[in-house]
């Protein structure tokens, strides 16, 4: 049966800047980067230091998201991580606007949402 997500797929507006998003201000992997003439399109395949992986697709004229974050389908995506004020402070350091830390009320773990370049819903979570 299933054991782990293996990645998730993300189809932004602008190839160039949110490959500098993930790469350069998250800090991901790239694994392959391969252009796909017959659909004009980019695939780029990031890792995290845990295997799991992020498939970034460029498409010609995709369809804007309905709205956020309440909308059918994926509501974010979410990242663990060890110190979630640490990250928002170096993301802000990076000029991203990131929302102040909450609390999850069931857990009691902190956590925080920003966006990417596309207004993806990212989220922060503290191991």
């Amino acid at each position: 049966m299933l054991k782990r997500i293996h990645h998730a797929a993300i189809i932004c507006s602008d190839y160039a800047r949110s490959r500098s998003f993930y790469v350069d201000t998250l800090g991901l992997a790239v694994i392959a980067e391969n252009h796909r003439t017959a659909r004009d399109s980019w695939k780029l395949d990031l890792a995290l230091p845990d295997g799991s992986q992020i498939e970034l697709f460029s498409f010609p004229n995709p369809p804007a998201r309905p709205s956020r974050p309440e909308a059918q389908g994926l509501r974010h995506l979410a990242f663990s991580v060890d110190d979630v004020a640490a990250c928002k402070a170096r993301l802000e350091g990076e000029g991203v606007a990131v929302e102040p830390i909450r609390v999850d009320e069931f857990t009691g773990r902190r956590f925080t949402f920003f966006a990417d370049p596309d207004g993806l819903p990212l989220e922060l979570y503290e191991a």
